[in-house]
């Protein structure tokens, strides 16, 4: 008897079990519908480096813990998580992690230690991959080794499988950090029975971020033969995006103007031959935020609560602002703002080339962010020369970054190229109106002001198309009443996870069909 034989005789034995159990504490004959929904649960794995709350350096963590707990919200799905156990995860979680066990995992010519910890939050059940020769150092990405931690953490995953007896219908892998568990699948696992019907589904949040290495080491480091070579090769090197791109059964962006683009070289980094082989497979979804998370009427970080029907608190939330950055209170000078990672491609180059001429002009400009150090030091240096106008706090600060979304009026965000962005559906959510130039998902969420929309937006590369739209907004600012309603409609925005969840789950269901 072979090994799919023994699986359908196992199952033909256990079905009835399980009607026996649930028989007899069904006394009417519609309580059986319970039942039958429980068996039709469709099985969802998410394997990502990082998610909110516990560890995150980006958006792909907001995405995690989100689009996590919006699907587990239905019935119908049984979602779980699987992540590496990183030093810095949040205490307030790590000390209520259940060790479940340990196993060992095959990499290469290594056999290497892999504890096991559970933890369950909104309907969830969240794994922690343990390793602390990999995983017990500050930070979660940015050392030489990285590419052979996330093998260890991919190849993990499949051992794991087997260890919780919990066969996914939909793996779903985030990143290149991940990639190798789709490629793991489709290559070293796929002649196993119980692996051969889980599905694989690749996330790409941001195509620059590749997983590039030397094809020498494809045996020794990532134990994959070189028979599947072909699938990861791109540009003399392994390419761990391509392979997932290439072995997946479908593949997503985090918005759908950003799906269009990747096909395109300008937006690519390299890869848009790849794409556009395998468009068939792609669509593009547009990320959300959990609104109950960035919520103006509870958030404890901002200095007073205040709602799209009562934003009277918001004047409050910038007085204080002003204050505490040692700008004059002025309640009619419009805050520009800016929380930002400080690197070429959010549009910096545009900024410096027009923020002077802005603020010639009755206005206060703030910026929250680190990164490149000749941006941090032209932003610092800017605010030396203009006192009481320009404020740059050079740091990443969660805390202040609450108190900017709720305290500014206008939230610039120029992005040469942005997969989705979250910052500027935050802003909105907190009545402070986006500036975006249209690409990615700026582009999907934010419309613009003259079409009735809930912000402004430009459409080329050029620092004096965004001056024109800044003026515009200023403008707008200017004439209270009509800038209320604009406040209004940005706050009312639906940019929660209900519709992009729904569009995750049609897709998980045709690719089941």
């Amino acid at each position: 008897m072979n090994a799919n034989q023994k699986q359908t005789k196992k199952k033909t034995a256990e079905a009835p079990a399980i009607e026996q159990t649930a028989l007899p504490k069904a006394a009417p004959p519609k309580a059986e519908a319970p039942v039958a929904e429980v068996e039709a649960k469709k099985k969802i794995m998410f394997v990502a480096s990082e998610a909110a709350p516990f560890i995150a350096t980006g958006g792909l963590a907001e995405v995690i813990g989100s689009l996590s707990k919006a699907l587990a919200r239905s019935n119908r799905y049984d979602v779980r998580v699987i992540l590496p156990l990183y030093q810095d995860i949040r205490k307030e979680y790590r000390k209520d992690f259940r060790f479940i066990g340990n196993i060992f995992v095959p990499l290469s010519w290594r056999n290497q230690y892999c504890g096991i910890f559970e933890y369950k939050k909104d309907n969830v059940t969240f794994y922690f991959v343990d390793n602390e020769y990999y995983f017990k150092r500050p930070g979660c990405y940015g050392y030489y080794d990285d590419g052979e931690r996330f093998a260890f953490f991919c190849r993990s995953v499949m051992e794991i499988l087997g260890f919780i007896g919990f066969y996914p219908d939909i793996l779903h892998c985030h990143d290149w950090q991940a990639a190798l568990a789709a490629l793991y699948l489709k290559t070293i696992y796929c002649f196993r029975p119980e692996y051969q019907f889980i599905r694989a589904v690749f996330t790409i949040h941001n195509i620059e971020y590749q997983g590039k290495y030397s094809l020498d080491i494809l045996e020794d480091l990532f134990g994959i033969s070189y028979h599947y070579q072909y699938l990861v090769e791109f540009d003399r090197c392994i390419n761990l995006m391509k392979g997932a791109i290439e072995c997946c059964e479908r593949f997503s962006t985090v918005s759908p103007t950003y799906a269009a683009e990747i096909k395109d070289p300008y937006y690519a980094h390299g890869l848009d031959g790849i794409v556009r082989r395998n468009e068939f497979k792609l669509c593009g979804i547009l990320n959300g935020i959990d609104p109950d998370y960035y919520d103006p009427a509870t958030d404890s970080a901002l200095f007073a609560n205040y709602s799209a029907e009562h934003p009277e608190n918001k004047a409050v939330c910038k007085a204080e602002l002003q204050k505490m950055l040692g700008l004059p209170v002025k309640p009619n000078t419009p805050v520009i703002a800016m929380i930002s990672r400080l690197v070429s491609h959010k549009g910096l180059d545009l900024v410096r080339e027009v923020i002077e001429q802005v603020l010639r002009q009755d206005v206060q400009f703030v910026l929250l962010g680190t990164g490149d150090p000749a941006y941090e030091g032209y932003f610092a240096d800017l605010a030396r020369r203009y006192q009481g106008k320009a404020v740059a706090v050079i740091s990443f600060n969660s805390d202040l970054s609450r108190k900017i979304y709720s305290g500014a009026d206008l939230f610039l965000m120029p992005s040469k190229s942005e997969p989705c962005g979250l910052s500027q559906m935050i802003a909105s959510r907190y009545g402070t109106v986006a500036l975006v130039r249209e690409t990615g998902g700026l582009r999907d969420s934010i419309t613009p002001y003259g079409a009735g929309g809930n912000g402004f937006t430009f459409s080329n590369y050029d620092a004096y198309d965004m001056l024109y739209v800044i003026n515009e907004a200023l403008g707008v600012y200017r004439m209270k009443e009509e800038w209320a309603k604009l406040v209004k409609k940005a706050m009312e925005t639906d940019f929660s996870w209900s519709t992009s969840a729904k569009s995750y789950e049609q897709m998980y269901l045709d690719l089941l069909k």
